[in-house]
């Protein structure tokens, strides 16, 4: 498996295992906004430093992705992304502790993602790695429709780097 730090080269890339790994989220009350997104948008945030995207293969196949920005002693991460027939591989839990790594090696203290209180999977990944919820609360996501959702975060401070 290889995690890397994509470049701009990546992004297509990056961008449509996002949208393979959040098709199954179309359906919902509330479908995922990220749905929504354009390339462009992902693009220029890369290349404008507001963000960074990372890119996992197995085998040189794109299997994952995840963005993530660092502010102050936070990496806050998003739109963790295993296409369909990657799950239950161990993917998006060895994207995280490199995330984890990343953010140790950078003096980052802490660790942060928002889920959506309606994906208890997903809750339950980041609680088995340690996360816990610190808040809950309802946001308008892009689409201007409120979305039930938790924030997670996992302090690595005290954490013995990977």
């Amino acid at each position: 498996m290889e995690i890397k730090i994509a470049i701009d080269t990546d992004i297509p890339v990056v961008y449509n295992l996002m949208l393979e790994a959040f098709e199954e989220y179309r359906t919902f009350d509330v479908p995922s906004s990220a749905l929504n997104e354009s390339l462009e948008a992902l693009q220029k945030a890369v290349k404008s430093n507001l963000e960074e995207a990372l890119l996992c293969s197995i085998n040189g196949v794109s299997v994952g992705s995840c963005r993530f920005t660092m502010k102050e002693d936070t990496l806050y991460f998003s739109r963790l992304s295993v296409t369909p027939l990657a799950r239950g591989k161990g993917i998006a839990k060895a994207v995280l502790l490199w995330l984890e790594k990343y953010a140790y090696n950078h003096s980052i203290g802490k660790i942060e993602c928002r889920v959506r209180v309606s994906l208890p999977k997903n809750i339950s990944l980041y609680k088995s790695l340690g996360y816990s919820i610190t808040k809950e609360e309802a946001v308008t996501n892009p689409n201007g429709i409120l979305v039930n959702t938790v924030v997670m975060e996992k302090t690595l401070i005290n954490s013995v780097p990977l």
